[in-house]
This record gives C-alpha cells, sequence and structure tokens, in this order.
C-alpha cells in the first residue's frame, strides 16, 4: 500500500488519519466519515454523545487503513470518558487550546443535549450541504449526524426567552441578509458586497460604524453563509481580549487548512481600532498572500486607528447609524419573536393560546411605547433591545406579585413611562477621543462662524451633555474670538478669555450658562478673518521662500556694544517718537519690500 501511496498523481491529497489519497474536492467529506470512525465501526449517526470518540492507535503508511466492515464491538461510554479529550488529528487542534473549533459551540446550547442526539464532540468538519454552527450567540442550528437537531432560540418560548440570562440582542441577532435592517446602502439588493456574498468571494474588510449599527451581526451573517456552503471555516477573536499569540495560532491552523482541505479562513476582529499597531502587522502578510480573509469591526476612523498599509489591503465599509424606521423594524421582529402584542395594532399571534394555557400572562406594549425606544436609542439596535427586554421583564414579574385574574392568567401592559423609567435619559452618542469628538466641535465651530446661534447652542449641549470637559468647549472658543471675529469686534477675545475663566472656577453644571452666553455672542458678532488670512500668509511665505531667509535689515538690530555700532547696526534707525508726523522707513528685508500679507498670496511669488 506504500508503494501505491508513492505513486499516486501529485494532485492527490494524502488523509492525515488514514493515509489515503483523495481528491481535493473530496477529501472534507472523507475526513469527516473518518474522524467520526476513530474508535468505532458503527455509523457516525450511531457515536454515542456521552463522550468523545477513543483515540485511534497509531498506524503506518504500511498498515491498512480501518474497515468500517469490520465487526468490531463499540467502546463502552465509560471507557470513552476517560479517554483523551485530543481524540483527533493533532493538525486540527489549537495547542494553547485557546483558539479551537469547540468555542464556536460554546453557549447555551452547548449545555443542553437532546436525548438520542448523536453529535461527536470531536472536531466535526462539514459537507457542502450541513450547517455548521455559528458562533456563539447565534441561532444558527447545529444538525447532528442522525438528522436531530439541537434546541435553539427560536424554539424557545416567549416566556423562557424572557428569563434566560443573556441579552435580547445576542438571543435575536439576525442570522440572514432578509433579517438585517438599516444598512441598505451597503447591503441591499444589487449592491456589490450582497452580490461578493452570494457568490462567496469575500474580501478582507474593515466594518466602521457607531455602536450598535449591526458590525458584529453582519460578521456572524458572513459567517452563516460560509458554513452553509461549505466554503469557509469562520473564526471569531475580539481585541480586546485575545493576544498576538491568539492571532498566530490561528494563521497557522489557517495555513493548514488552506494546504490539506483547500477551505479558506475568514478572521473576524471585533474592536480591531484596540490592537496596537505592532500587532496590526501580524495581519499584513497573511492577508497580502490571502491565507486569511480578515474582518475587522470598529467604532473609530479607521484611518486614524488601523495601519495605513493593512488599510490598502481591506474594504472599508461605513455602516450608518440605524434610523428610527429601521429601528422600527428590528423591535417589530423582536416583538413578533416574544409573542408580544401592540396594543393599536392587536394583531392575531399564534403564541398567544399557548400562553392561555400555560397560565402565563398576555403581554401587550403601546406603539408610543416602541416609538420612544426607536427616538430613544439614538439608532444602537442593542441599546434598544435590552431597554425592550428590560422593561418587560419588570413588567411581567410585578405581574407575577399580583392575585390572577379568574381565567388563571393576567395580562401585562408595557407603557411609555416604563420605557422611559429604564432608559432615564436619552442615549447619547458622544466619545470624548473619539471621531464623533472631533466631529461635534467641528459642527460648533462653523455654527458661529455661519452667525447660527441656535445651531451653536445644539452643538454645544450635544457636546456637554455627552460628558466633553467644559474647558475644552471654553478653549475653542477663545481661538474662536481671535480667528473668526478677531478685529471686526475686539472685544469678543476679552469675553471668550472671560468665559473660560468663569468655567474654570465654577465648574459644571453652573458654568454651562456661562458658555451658552459666550457661543450665542460670538455667534451674533460681526465677523473677520483678516488677521487669520494674513498670517497664514506670513507662514506661506516663509515656507515658499528658496535659499536662505534675508537677514534683518542693519537699521531695525539693536547695538548694544561698541563692534555692532561699528558693524553699522543700528544706523539709520529713525525713532518714531522723535518725529511729529509719520516717519519713511523700512522694516521689512529688502526682497520683501512691499509686500501687502494681508492681500498677498502665494501665487505672487
Amino acid at each position: 500500500m506504500a508503494n501505491d501511496m508513492t505513486s499516486a498523481a501529485p494532485e492527490l491529497v494524502q488523509c492525515p488519519v488514514c493515509f489515503k489519497d483523495f481528491k481535493p474536492t473530496t477529501i472534507n467529506g472523507h475526513l469527516d466519515v473518518c474522524l467520526l470512525q476513530i474508535g468505532t465501526n458503527n455509523s457516525p449517526s450511531t457515536t454515542d454523545e456521552s463522550g468523545p470518540p477513543l483515540k485511534k492507535s497509531r498506524i503506518t503508511a504500511g498498515a491498512a487503513p480501518p474497515s468500517p466492515s469490520d465487526n468490531k464491538p463499540a467502546a463502552s461510554s465509560s471507557s470513552m470518558a476517560s479517554s483523551p479529550s485530543h481524540a483527533v488529528f493533532s493538525l486540527f487542534q489549537s495547542n494553547k487550546g485557546k483558539v479551537s473549533v469547540q468555542s464556536e459551540r460554546s453557549g447555551l446550547l452547548s449545555s443542553k443535549q437532546t436525548t438520542g442526539t448523536a453529535v461527536n464532540k470531536g472536531v466535526k468538519r462539514s459537507f457542502p450541504n450541513e450547517e455548521e454552527p455559528g458562533p456563539a450567540g447565534t441561532d444558527s442550528q447545529a444538525s447532528g449526524s442522525n438528522g436531530q437537531t439541537l434546541k435553539t432560540f427560536r424554539d424557545l418560548s416567549p416566556r423562557t426567552l424572557l428569563t434566560i440570562n443573556k441579552p435580547l440582542a445576542d438571543i435575536l441577532r439576525p442570522n440572514t441578509l432578509e433579517e438585517y435592517f438599516g444598512q441598505n446602502k451597503v447591503v441591499g439588493q444589487e449592491t456589490l458586497f450582497r452580490s461578493l456574498l452570494e457568490s462567496q468571494e469575500i474580501p478582507s474588510m474593515i466594518l466602521w460604524g457607531p455602536p450598535g449599527c449591526g458590525k458584529t451581526t453582519l460578521a456572524h451573517i458572513i459567517a452563516s453563509t460560509s458554513k452553509k456552503k461549505g466554503t469557509a471555516r469562520f473564526v471569531p477573536l475580539s481585541a480586546t481580549s485575545a493576544s498576538t499569540n491568539d492571532v498566530r495560532e490561528v494563521i497557522k491552523q489557517a495555513q493548514n487548512e488552506l494546504r490539506l482541505c483547500k477551505r479558506k479562513t475568514i478572521l473576524f476582529i471585533d474592536e480591531i481600532h484596540r490592537f496596537n499597531k505592532s500587532q496590526q502587522d501580524t495581519f499584513l502578510p497573511h492577508v497580502e498572500c490571502g491565507t486569511i480573509t480578515l474582518i475587522g469591526a470598529t467604532t473609530e476612523n479607521p484611518s486614524f486607528q488601523v495601519n495605513a498599509a493593512l488599510l490598502s489591503r481591506c474594504r472599508v465599509l461605513v455602516l450608518e447609524k440605524l434610523s428610527v424606521e429601521a429601528m422600527g423594524s428590528i423591535l417589530d421582529r423582536a416583538l413578533a419573536a416574544l409573542g408580544i402584542r401592540v396594543l393599536e395594532r392587536d394583531p392575531a399571534n399564534p403564541k398567544d393560546q399557548e400562553q392561555s394555557n400555560g397560565h402565563e400572562p398576555k403581554i401587550f406594549i403601546e406603539q408610543k411605547a416602541l416609538d420612544t425606544i426607536a427616538f430613544l436609542c439614538d439608532g444602537d439596535a442593542r441599546v434598544g433591545l435590552n431597554s425592550l427586554q428590560l422593561a418587560v421583564q419588570a413588567q411581567v414579574n410585578l405581574a407575577q406579585s399580583k392575585p390572577l385574574g379568574q381565567d388563571g392568567s393576567q395580562d401585562v401592559l408595557v407603557k411609555e413611562e416604563h420605557i422611559k423609567e429604564g432608559l432615564q435619559r436619552s442615549h447619547i452618542l458622544y466619545d470624548k477621543a473619539g471621531e464623533e469628538h472631533y466631529n461635534c466641535i467641528s459642527a460648533l465651530h462653523k455654527s458661529m462662524r455661519g452667525s447660527d446661534e441656535n445651531a451653536s447652542l445644539y452643538w454645544m449641549g450635544r457636546m456637554l451633555e455627552g460628558g466633553e470637559d467644559p474647558l475644552y468647549v471654553a478653549r475653542r472658543m477663545v481661538r474662536f474670538a481671535s480667528e473668526d471675529v478677531g478685529l471686526a469686534d475686539p472685544a469678543a477675545l476679552p469675553q471668550a478669555v472671560a468665559a473660560f475663566q468663569a468655567c474654570h472656577f465654577i465648574g459644571m453644571p453652573e458654568c454651562e450658562v456661562i458658555l451658552a452666553q459666550c457661543a450665542v455672542y460670538l455667534a451674533r458678532a460681526p465677523k473677520s478673518v483678516q488677521i487669520y488670512m494674513a498670517y497664514a500668509n506670513v507662514k506661506a511665505s516663509l515656507r515658499n521662500h528658496k535659499g536662505p531667509l534675508p537677514p534683518v535689515p542693519l537699521h531695525l538690530r539693536n547695538a548694544p556694544t561698541r563692534l555692532m555700532k561699528q558693524l553699522g547696526y543700528a544706523k539709520g534707525y529713525k525713532y518714531n517718537p522723535a518725529f511729529s508726523g509719520p516717519v519713511e522707513q523700512e522694516y521689512l528685508p529688502e526682497e520683501l519690500r512691499g509686500t501687502d500679507f494681508f492681500t498677498w498670496t502665494p501665487s505672487d511669488s
């Protein structure tokens, strides 16, 4: 048999378990069967779920592979339980156990085993027509070998979904693009990204958008689609907890996967901006050569937080803040999953009868309450769904403490005040250290420049209510008073300086009205940029000058010593106070005589 293997065609791939040769298109399917048969002769559908398969004894190239038709008794549950946990070929196991396929099966579903369902606890590779379980938190079905499926979140009752110790935003995470709302510009019909996803040609990309807009969800949809078609392996990591060694381990596995099984690896890095520049450099050669397809998610501007070399190898998809209409669709989908009826719509719901038979309260919600969530969550789906879950759970628990009605159940009504109580105040998106910080201060500056006092107050309020340092706002106003008001109203600068000092003395929240007064004063003041433009022309003149800078004229130089006087320092200088009228005297170097920096432009040089 060894001789036959050595004479095999070069395009064949050798199975690392039974050492047979297979075509690259069939090796994945064979590995599934081969790995499942380790330690037992039964079919994969009869694999015992109580423990991993027995570790296969080492065989040589000359030894015959195990035959599925041999009639050997299956290993007992006790013997299987005592076998080593790494019972599959070590190539597909993480050396340190930090990044493994097992991590994809973690969560609530992995702890609930269905009686009679055969699930191999070793590393399971998928056939093209088989769906692998998605990352933790998705609701994709994990199929067992006998065709039975594990219970998913969608199979649970609304009461269970409400009481489960898991955020609603994670439970109801969409698994298909049809359930993904609010990003039609990126993943809508006939968009480039959607066509690439349908053809499974996923490029390396950076998903950039505010919190709760669907970056992680979109990555999970890519993972689910890839696993259904068996075209790629999906590995999720978070930059907040993963190290460079974890990334290198995934890359090593991706190289083996690509070389032996011809299957790509999609590496998803959440919060990729948390990786420093040297850590991001780890991805460069492997993204360049196609070993991994990198998908990074970030709330920060990639231009500032992602290496330029890595950014040039990735497409940047900009996800927008969710609109009120998109939030309404997301909330409607959540209500349907939870069996909650909108009081004004009163739609027929098939789960109502199940609730009534179980003596569970029927849950209603006011339309005004839904509108309040959609408006106050500020485009953050995570905040919206979790706020809904909090309000409903609170009212259900309150109803349980009250006596039951005549029919053995009691209706629950979630009102607008219940939602506001949970949110407390509007969810304001403002990152003092991120791009939103610069966006808001730019909007404030331009509003004052445009003499729009209402917009000036609004943007200043956005910053202060979001937690911005009032002294920072005051410093920007001092700059504005000189840059944009300037000589048109010389009193603007003392006004801004006084506002800064007042904020320094009393602090927030008392100083907010002082800043408001200063902002309105600057917005109403006449504007002049003569000083700003003149000095900008001076800087341009200095930068554009060719050759050595001209020396200071001798008559303008001070002459404190005899030697300097002998050299001509201060010779011919006219002391202005000694003359009753204007003095004709040159103060610029000879090369710049006659230059008016208020009208001069660099092109004139």
